[in-house]
């Protein structure tokens, strides 16, 4: 009896890209057997879904998805190797060690990350996200931390037709 792909298949993967659009991982998932969608499988198959690159809109409810499930590691694939993060107003982190130490410090809250994007101008393969959001954590010295802002983000279309980060600037203009 066939069974279908090894339950392993994305996580072998090296450097896997984790864009595929949901209804093509369930191509690959449906035939497998449900007892064979297991483990690193079933792990790798739950971050691809949640980090879905394939419009700015995608990418900034992605970004919440990521924050929210305090998943790091996922979450970078969101920002390409050179981008800047905002990490305060009028300071910005640069290239992906600087975005992942100051996103760290957001993930380490442990809160929740609410966003509405309101505008999503695009232009030669750029795109300006506009929004409005609110975060609720936990401060390092167990205070209650709530936080808003206005984004003003660029994100660029990529080779592969997905969208990543080139400046996160969660301050916007406030």
């Amino acid at each position: 009896m066939e069974t279908g792909p090894e339950p392993f298949i994305l996580g072998n993967l090296p450097r896997a890209d984790y864009s595929y659009p949901s209804s093509k991982l369930l191509q690959i998932v449906r035939p497998c057997r449900s007892e064979a969608v297991s483990g690193t499988f079933a792990h790798e198959l739950k971050k691809a879904a949640v980090m879905s690159r394939g419009t700015p809109e995608q990418v900034l409810k992605s970004i919440v998805d990521g924050i929210n499930t305090g998943n790091l590691d996922a979450h970078m694939t969101l920002y390409e190797s050179d981008a800047a993060f905002a990490s305060q107003p009028g300071s910005l982190a640069h290239g992906v060690p600087g975005v992942r130490e100051s996103l760290a410090a957001f993930i380490a809250m442990k809160g929740t990350l609410d966003l509405k994007v309101t505008r999503v101008p695009e232009a030669g393969g750029l795109a300006l996200v506009a929004g409005a959001w609110s975060f609720t954590g936990t401060g390092p010295d167990g205070a209650a931390v709530t936080l808003t802002g206005h984004n003003a983000d660029v994100l660029r279309r990529q080779a592969d037709g997905s969208w990543r980060f080139v400046i996160d600037n969660p301050w916007g203009t406030d």
